[in-house]
């Protein structure tokens, strides 16, 4: 595994692969027929598509700190849920992303969530021998919407089965849990855009530096084949909402050529976009080598 990573004014960004999994076609891609979508991601025989867990590590010069951005599904789940998942870690993983990149996981001081649907924060603890859960990284503050946070200790029918308790209560038993409001600024050139399709308070951490701009677009865009404006998933809670919050940011990330790196696709860490004839579409593809 060769993993890219780039400098943007005080920040060293890293890819961090966490695994590979799959997802139900259907779900991923809501009312859009499977005549469109498969052309670019086939589904295998149970109409799952390959997806991935891409996080991002952020290593600020100016305050020290050492920022991580999700943290995949983790190591938690039995075999069951893996064959459901088809969770593949053999070679992509949060041990093998960190020592690449020669860092521990106790250089972490701050992970911030995206949102906290199993995929994106299963990382954060594990089994120890003792089957007692313990925390991945264990001198990091862990910052979560507001909003968000609420949500996911009451979720709605519909959206319980993506908030699993042993990853949330870790979390909620830490200590270092610290919710921020909509828009947050971590520090000068790291804040974040809020969006509440896909589910309330889902956060986009976005990286301003040297004139550039990198949006860590988690489930706003999950993939690259997601860029057309009603191409939305079906697991998105107000997919309406989705759909204006996609407008309005796609058009500005057109105009402004925003670097918009992608969580979830196999394929592509990180596209641009444009915008003609009232349509989006991919402009070019590219890594953090490419910065």
């Amino acid at each position: 595994m060769s993993l890219s990573k780039t400098t943007l004014g005080p920040f060293e960004l890293f890819t961090i692969e966490t695994g590979d999994f799959r997802l139900d076609g259907g779900a991923m891609f809501g009312v859009v027929p499977k005549t469109l979508w498969s052309k670019d991601l086939p589904a295998d025989e149970k109409n799952r598509i390959p997806m991935t867990m891409r996080c991002l590590l952020i290593k600020s010069n100016n305050t020290g700190k050492l920022y991580l951005i999700d943290n995949g599904a983790g190591s938690k789940f039995n075999e069951k849920m893996k064959n459901i998942y088809q969770l593949d870690q053999s070679s992509k993983n949060l041990e093998n992303s960190f020592a690449e990149h020669g860092f521990k996981f106790e250089d972490v001081t701050d992970v911030i969530f995206t949102h906290l649907h199993f995929d994106h924060c299963g990382g954060t603890s594990f089994y120890n021998d003792n089957d007692d859960l313990e925390l991945t990284f264990p001198k990091a503050a862990y910052h979560v919407v507001d909003s968000h946070w609420e949500n996911a200790n009451d979720p709605n029918a519909r959206e319980k089965a993506s908030f699993f308790p042993e990853n949330i209560d870790p979390i909620k038993n830490s200590g270092t849990l610290n919710l921020v409001g909509e828009e947050h600024e971590y520090e000068p050139g790291l804040s974040a855009i809020s969006v509440n399709g896909h589910t309330i308070g889902q956060q986009l951490p976005k990286i301003e530096a040297e004139g550039k701009t990198m949006v860590f677009v988690a489930d706003l865009i999950p993939t690259h084949v997601h860029v057309p404006l009603p191409w939305i998933m079906g697991y998105d809670m107000y997919p309406v909402q989705t759909l204006d919050e996609k407008d309005a940011f796609l058009k500005t990330a057109a105009s402004k050529q925003w670097n918009l790196y992608l969580e979830h696709d196999a394929h592509l860490e990180m596209i641009r976009v444009e915008y003609e004839n009232h349509r989006f579409s991919v402009s070019k593809q590219l890594s953090l080598n490419d910065l």
